[in-house]
């Protein structure tokens, strides 16, 4: 999620949890420990995939962040003994802000490495959009709460209230996400696909809206489902180009951690002589932020060249009338909104190369 919900969900759990003793500093540091396992994106790991998808890794594994906030507790209790909450609180307390940023992440789309070091994929749930002001904003509103008025009985109040409504909402998620993949499903036995791996996830900034995905092979099909639709869902077809470009890219480590990353969900475009990979599940239809040109291809002789130091291709930026299209297709399913046509803008050139 986005750093200012995970600095207000530390905030209000620290809040809720030690506030008796700290007063508002516990929001304070609640906040601050909220954001420590988003640290790791300080690090250099080498190239833009690296980067991509080592983010999440080791600073978001449980196992380490429990070993965290026990270092942590022995640190508090030997400068302040006399403390009047026990170390079994404190730890409780610790674990909790450290603990709930990456599971929180996990309901995103990304990937989070929960179990690291275990060789176990990211999970991710995608439930929710990593931006989601419905979720936010319950938390949002008890730290302010509690910054103003303290954190006596009403403002622990505050705390207990926003972290119930936003554990709600994320709960409710899930339900979406069953409806989503539900009329996936159906559409897919319809027209008698049997994929190797879907996806579904949310539209940008709500969860009334969906997009669903099934890779087939050398083809994906894509397709929108909300709430209020009533008619079947319509799933587009596209091309992903996997075979051809992964008989190009059979030496690329990128490539590969690319795969293992993205459970197979790619799309590959040959565009002025490089093969451009795309991160499928992130973004929605026609931007995706995650795309990458892994390797060369010489137009006299056809010949392919790995790139050794990855960099992320050069994004447009979201087409604010793609965006209120989304919003309109989410109340009203006779939007005229095609994804083909969206989709058609990842063939193209990047910004810089354009005449």
């Amino acid at each position: 999620m986005d750093s200012v919900t995970q600095i207000v969900l530390g905030a209000s759990i620290q809040g809720a949890m030690l506030g008796r003793w700290q007063g508002r500093k516990a929001l304070i540091y609640g906040a601050a420990l909220g954001t420590v396992p988003d640290l790791d994106v300080l690090i250099d790991y080498g190239d833009a995939v690296a980067d991509m998808t080592y983010h999440r890794g080791f600073s978001h594994s449980l196992f380490v962040l429990a070993i965290l906030a026990a270092l942590l507790t022995w640190l508090i209790r030997k400068r302040w003994p006399d403390a009047g909450y026990s170390s079994g609180r404190l730890f409780a307390t610790l674990a909790l802000v450290l603990c709930t940023h990456p599971l929180l992440d996990s309901f995103t789309t990304y990937g989070t490495q929960l179990f690291w070091p275990l060789p176990m994929p990211p999970v991710a749930i995608s439930s929710i959009f990593i931006i989601d002001p419905l979720y936010t904003l319950p938390l949002l509103l008890a730290m302010l709460a509690g910054l103003v008025i303290g954190l006596g009985r009403s403002g622990l109040r505050w705390q207990y209230a926003g972290l119930l409504l936003s554990s709600l909402y994320l709960g409710s998620t899930l339900i979406g996400k069953q409806m989503a993949d539900h009329h996936l499903q159906a559409a897919l036995a319809q027209q008698g696909i049997q994929p190797q791996a879907t996806f579904s996830t949310p539209t940008p900034f709500n969860t009334l809206l969906w997009r669903v995905m099934a890779v087939d092979g050398d083809n994906y099909y894509e397709g929108l489902v909300g709430w209020l639709d009533h008619e079947p869902l319509n799933l587009i077809k596209l091309p992903t180009r996997a075979s051809e470009a992964r008989q190009a890219l059979l030496e690329s480590p990128q490539d590969q951690r690319l795969r293992w990353f993205t459970g197979d969900r790619l799309r590959y475009d040959l565009i002025d002589g490089q093969w451009v990979a795309t991160d499928l599940r992130l973004g929605m239809s026609g931007y995706h932020p995650f795309r990458f040109a892994l390797a060369t291809v010489d137009p006299a002789t056809g010949e392919t060249a790995l790139i050794s130091e990855v960099e992320q291709w050069p994004q447009r930026r979201p087409d604010a009338a793609a965006l209120r299209l989304m919003a309109e297709r989410a109340l009203d399913a006779r939007t005229p909104l095609s994804i083909a046509e969206l989709s058609r803008s990842l063939t193209e050139p990047a910004p810089h190369q354009q005449r």
